[in-house]
């Protein structure tokens, strides 16, 4: 699909997208806790459908059911050998781990994008698990025999917070009781917030987590078979809504509802960076209103939040002076290299990026419509389309069917919100 979007001054209120990391974990912890879960709000990207065909390979039943999902499972109890992942990296980090329980084998597959990421973490950690892995060179497909012997470990936390997600899942399954995970340079820490605090809905054995370098599970036992239903609502996606606050701040006075402020979401961080910018935002439990302001340079630290790389480039491109977004380093083993990609891509609209170390730069300045390409990834597409609504002249985004990874309504949402953006077939 061939995406162009023209300047446009853009106006309306819009309601966030559902988040799809709270999705997935959402359908994890339902998979896990026995009886019948109730989801409300339910995504419905390629990751969260990619996530609820895993736990039906897994054993649970779904039945969607007007605006919700109705979820039974017995337990883990796998009625297929293979797990087809798509190209959902919190997918395969996260049930990769989970489906090792299981005393049988089991295959861990993908497709795009996912083909290419990097998951040595399997290798290296699941044999001291007393798990019998081969891995593709590090890269699926991945075969497993369990099951999971629950153990004190200490594994690294830098590449990437969703496989520790996929431990504290996978030991709880277990049942693990006077165990720890000990974890090193944990990066994304407010995603593991969101896990634990999904686990503890559910009702599923959570550990203690000490200051993030420690989680610990007890020896007290859960009873997660009790049968009674759990219902969840699936809150607002903060990543998906950082690209439409941006495009506020650049393009005109829009409302933004279904966030949550209190949001253990990392990229929730998106209201600091706008204040910081200097958007005019007005922020209430119920919306938040924004329009732009006199836009100047930021300094960032990103680390924690890498997914906001993308929409904070949209943002810096249309901000006086050079903006200094910190955390690089996270973005090498994205659905693309997504510095280089950023970089690339933004050249095209006259946007100057540079990369140093950890750190990049964005000089702001007349931003120029362009022919772009999303490199399959979805953030691209949308921080490329964002970026055109106040450029000079049309931007072309080829390939721009990638949004459907993370949040196919996008470009509708865009068009709700009065943006010139018309959509056509390769």
């Amino acid at each position: 699909m061939v995406a162009t979007v023209s300047p446009s001054l853009i106006r309306g209120t819009i309601t966030a997208p559902a988040s799809k990391s709270a999705m997935q974990r959402a359908c994890a912890a339902a998979l896990i806790k026995k009886g019948t879960t109730v989801l409300s709000n339910p995504g419905i990207s390629a990751d969260d459908k990619a996530a609820l065909n895993i736990i039906q390979q897994l054993g649970a039943s779904i039945e969607h059911k007007n605006d919700q999902i109705l979820i039974k499972s017995s337990g883990i109890n796998p009625v297929s050998n293979e797990l087809m992942c798509g190209e959902s990296g919190l997918s395969v980090r996260m049930f990769t781990s989970i489906a090792s329980t299981a005393n049988q084998p089991i295959k861990i597959s993908g497709s795009g994008s996912l083909l290419s990421r990097p998951l040595n973490f399997f290798d290296e950690v699941l044999p001291g698990l007393g798990i019998k892995i081969k891995s593709n060179n590090g890269h699926v497909p991945i075969s497993l025999q369990g099951p999971l012997q629950v153990k004190d470990i200490t594994i690294d936390g830098s590449l990437s917070s969703q496989y520790l997600t996929g431990l504290l899942f996978a030991y709880s399954a277990a049942d693990a009781k006077n165990a720890t995970i000990n974890v090193n340079n944990l990066n994304s820490k407010p995603y593991i917030d969101l896990t634990l605090n999904i686990m503890k809905h559910f009702g599923l054995k959570t550990p203690v987590n000490h200051h993030y370098q420690e989680f610990y599970f007890d020896e007290i036992v859960t009873n997660k078979s009790n049968g009674a239903t759990t219902h969840y609502s699936v809150e607002s996606d903060w990543s998906g809504a950082a690209f439409l606050l941006v495009a506020g701040a650049i393009a005109g006075k829009i409302e933004v509802k279904g966030l949550d402020v209190f949001s253990t979401q990392a990229d929730k961080a998106i209201l600091q960076v706008l204040m910081d910018a200097g958007a005019t935002m007005s922020v209430e439990e119920s919306k938040i209103t924004i329009q732009p302001g006199n836009l100047k340079a930021f300094h960032f630290n990103a680390k924690h939040c890498p997914d906001l790389f993308p929409p904070l480039v949209a943002l810096a491109a249309y901000c006086e002076g050079t903006t200094v977004i910190e955390g690089v380093n996270r973005l090498a083993h994205k659905e693309s290299n997504r510095a280089l990609t950023l970089q690339e891509e933004f050249a095209k609209m006259n946007v100057d990026i540079t990369l140093q170390d950890d750190l990049m730069m964005i000089k702001g300045g007349p931003v120029k419509g362009s022919v772009v390409h999303s490199r399959h990834d979805h953030r691209i597409a949308m921080a490329c389309a964002v970026a055109a609504l106040k450029a000079d002249g049309a931007t072309v985004i080829e390939e721009a069917e990638a949004i459907n990874k993370s949040y196919p309504q996008f470009f509708e949402h865009l068009q709700q919100l009065g943006a010139a953006v018309s959509l056509n077939d390769n």
